[in-house]
């Protein structure tokens, strides 16, 4: 599989007077303080923050609309004795926020449930058949997390069965707010709250960090939380700058050093646990970072809403005895197994379709439907086939007797326009610029497919139709050291807002060796063209077909990342090259002449 060709884009660099200010200030390479400028970090005092973050700095959670309510309200529930519900999604954030908030109201409260819908039966949000469980068991409040800022309908249904309800949710709210008796939503026009980039399980630890002040709990009582809001953090890309940047940076010194039960048992089948026997002193491979829970931990507590149930990834992650977190722990490694055979079979099935259909090759955007596929792993597929073909894409399956799909879109185009473009021909969609999910009646399909295509076509540039790598500066290879190295990777935790930064250097050569590894990747060693400066091992992913060119020993551009690559106990830096620009010119008069 070749990966597509890509645009670069160098992002604006900081300004010469305070770039030069901050080096000389934090006695740092220039070039580390030109990263800190493009965040935005230009004194002393910020970038002291920035490198420390300390929890001290969260804001107050009463500055949150209707927290006050939301606290009276579960005060009142606790000293009134009712049964109170944990509501949440059946993804990451909502089952770590479930976690969350039922962990801790079980300190101060016993008569407590939670519940997690199934994706097959209720769909994503709060649910009817919630509703009517908590009637049936007699709870009187419900906490929703992860969901709820549009469930209008499903809020007045609650009321008249005597059902209260506090949302806590993340996601834009429509024009009219839930008549809930506390809506915690940092996106709502209506809410002053300095931070705005919340998960939903961010959300719920603000909600328990309300009530603890209020009943006069240590904030250090709640700290153990914040392992489960920075998996929700990382799963669910939000931006990890501000107080997503404090809590994640703790969350995951918390993970590294003293991970809860669960969770080590998620990581006893990865890679990165060494140890044999669960429960011996905990040795990690090496530290654990944003990529970890986004690649290893979150895929798995997602698994068992996409083949099982949901509610296993919750008891999983408020589990106290080691014993059954290693059964759940193998249930939900064996749920990830099954999902990762079901998306790769749908996903190869839905290759085949595009390569034997040569209108959907030339299509600027892919629809694809296939009856057999589980709805589960729609949105992997999708995305999947948005890396490789680099468009607008939409994968369909039946479900309840619609077609039920997942959409992905590329950098710039906003699907979720394209979609309500289309929403006559729908049941039901939802979703935000970049994903979204919807479902039709059959027989709307193919109107439905050539309304979406003939928008997208209308409406998508060639340039969007790239792939674009964002470079943060150009990097001598001189530059690149381990003290350097050492300081930019305090910049972690990275992610949006804050990612690893891509370097490009121009004009290198591969010193000799260039071979290919794996599949179809190129290793390599790195140097000037003049051979006197340092020599850089690095990967390429992907890229084997330019080893020929590569090894005329024509100069060539490279954008990368650097990071560190242990071997036989020893630690080096690597440049993990992410593209390769050659010069086709210089390599077509290196063809004429010695070919």
């Amino acid at each position: 599989m070749q990966i597509p060709d890509k645009r670069w884009v160098l992002k604006p660099q900081g300004k010469e007077e305070e770039v030069d200010h901050l080096a000389t200030i934090l006695n740092i390479d220039k070039n580390l303080a030109n990263l800190l400028v493009q965040r935005d970090i230009k004194t002393y005092e910020e970038a002291r923050t920035f490198f420390r973050p300390d929890l001290n700095t969260l804001h107050d959670p009463f500055l949150m609309k209707d927290m006050d309510k939301a606290v009276a309200r579960i005060q009142q529930a606790v000293s009134g004795d009712e049964k109170i519900m944990v509501y949440g999604d059946y993804d990451v954030d909502g089952t770590t926020a479930v976690a969350l908030v039922y962990s801790f109201l079980k300190t101060i409260h016993d008569k407590l449930g939670f519940y997690v819908p199934d994706r097959y039966k209720e769909g994503y949000g709060i649910s009817y058949m919630g509703i009517d469980y908590a009637k049936e068991n007699g709870f009187s409040l419900i906490i929703a997390l992860d969901c709820g800022i549009k469930a209008n309908e499903k809020i007045e249904y609650a009321k008249e069965k005597g059902i209260d309800f506090i949302i806590c949710d993340h996601h834009l709210p429509g024009d009219v707010i839930p008549d809930a008796v506390a809506v915690l939503d940092t996106k709502r026009p209506d809410c002053s709250y300095p931070f705005k980039g919340l998960a939903g399980c961010g959300v719920g630890f603000k909600l328990i960090q309300a009530i603890a002040s209020t009943r006069g709990i240590p904030f250090q009582e709640i700290e153990k939380y914040l392992d489960l809001v920075v998996i929700s953090i990382a799963s669910d890309i939000v931006p990890i700058v501000g107080e997503n940047r404090i809590m994640a940076y703790h969350g995951l010194k918390l993970i590294n050093t003293k991970p809860r039960k669960g969770i080590e048992a998620i990581l006893s089948y990865t890679p990165v646990k060494q140890s044999e026997k669960l429960y011996n002193p905990v040795y990690f491979t090496r530290e654990l970072n944003i990529n970890d829970l986004v690649f290893l931990i979150g895929p798995r507590i997602n698994a068992a809403g996409r083949i099982g149930d949901a509610r296993n990834s919750v008891e999983l992650l408020i589990c106290e005895d080691p014993d059954y977190a290693v059964t759940l722990g193998k249930q939900i490694d064996n749920f990830n197994k099954e999902r990762r055979e079901k998306d790769m079979q749908a996903f190869d099935e839905a290759l085949e379709m595009i390569s034997s259909d040569p209108k959907i090759q030339q299509a600027r955007a892919t629809v694809v439907f296939h009856e057999g596929w589980s709805q589960g792993v729609l949105g992997i597929v999708a995305s999947r086939l948005t890396e490789v073909h680099y468009k607008p894409t939409i994968v369909l399956t039946t479900n309840n007797g619609l077609y039920t799909g997942s959409a992905r879109s590329v950098k710039g185009f906003d699907i979720y326009e394209a979609i309500d473009h289309c929403s006559d021909l729908l049941e039901h969609f939802g979703g935000h610029t970049y994903a979204a999910g919807l479902s039709m009646k059959p027989e709307n399909f193919n109107a439905f497919k050539k309304k979406f295509t003939a928008y997208v076509a209308g409406h998508i540039t060639d340039e969007m139709l790239t792939p674009e790598i964002e470079i943060d500066a150009p990097l001598g290879l001189g530059h690149i050291t381990p003290k350097f190295y050492k300081i930019m990777k305090q910049f972690a935790p990275f992610g949006p807002g804050n990612m690893t930064p891509v370097f490009m250097t121009d004009e290198v050569i591969d010193k000799g060796f260039v071979r290919i590894v794996g599949n179809n990747h190129l290793k390599l060693d790195i140097i000037d063209p003049d051979r006197l400066g340092p020599v850089f091992p690095a990967i390429a992913f992907q890229q084997g077909e330019k080893k020929n060119d590569i090894q005329k020993e024509i100069p060539f551009s490279i954008c990368y990342q650097i990071e560190e690559n242990e071997w036989n106990g020893n630690v080096t830096l690597q440049l993990n090259i992410k593209d390769i620009h050659l010069d086709t010119q210089k390599i077509l008069d290196y063809n004429r002449n010695f070919l």
